[in-house]
């Protein structure tokens, strides 16, 4: 099922409002909710049972605009980033200025997903987590997503199955300063993939 330009339109809506939507990430279904507004934040997390001090990602669906965003991000950070996204992977990235607390406090949980139009015109930034109940299996179609959470969502987006592979993390905070990368979690990316892209975890590219 493809989304459409109405899709991508009520989600920017529903975020701008507060809302909180349950849409198709490149990897499983997710929860969004605006990164800042901590009401939407609250209701996600209490939609999720997700305890408030754990922290989620900050996705952007155009990486052009995260790196505007995250502009404090030295050169080689961001050319691991342009190599690395957008993809089904979630980037921890140093966050000296603090930004979206909820998403982590010095590093940053960062996604940029492959979804193509109309989802990749986009602007907002959203917090992220995948539409379960904390500890429950990650959804791979609408269907698996828990009934209280699309009963309780402001917006569901159906964009049938997905792949169901979550995103892999892979902590960049060292980077900058010495090339050093590292795998927190694997998953849709596997690490051999991220040797060809961003070479050994101690060489800078």
């Amino acid at each position: 099922m493809t989304l459409t330009d109405a899709d991508a339109a009520a989600f920017e809506r529903c975020m701008a409002a507060g809302g909180v939507a349950v849409f198709p990430a490149d990897t499983v279904y997710g929860l969004a909710c605006a990164a800042e507004n901590a009401e939407a934040l609250r209701r996600l997390y209490l939609l999720k049972g997700r305890r408030p001090d754990k922290p989620a990602a900050v996705m952007f669906f155009d990486l052009g605009v995260a790196l505007d965003v995250i502009a404090e991000l030295g050169p080689r950070t961001r050319k691991a980033l342009e190599a690395l996204l957008p993809g089904p992977l979630t980037a921890l990235v140093p966050n000296p200025a603090g930004r979206f607390p909820a998403a982590g406090g010095e590093a940053l949980g960062l996604r940029v997903p492959a979804l193509g139009p109309p989802m990749d015109k986009v602007r907002c930034s959203v917090l992220q987590s995948s539409a379960n109940l904390t500890g429950g299996a990650d959804p791979r179609t609408l269907v698996e997503v828990p009934q209280p959470i699309r009963d309780a969502a402001d917006l569901v987006l159906d964009g049938g199955p997905l792949p169901g592979t979550p995103s892999t993390v892979l902590d960049l905070t060292g980077y900058e300063h010495d090339g050093e990368w590292r795998v927190v979690r694997e998953g849709a990316v596997s690490s051999a993939e991220l040797v060809a892209l961003l070479g050994p975890p101690d060489r800078v590219l």
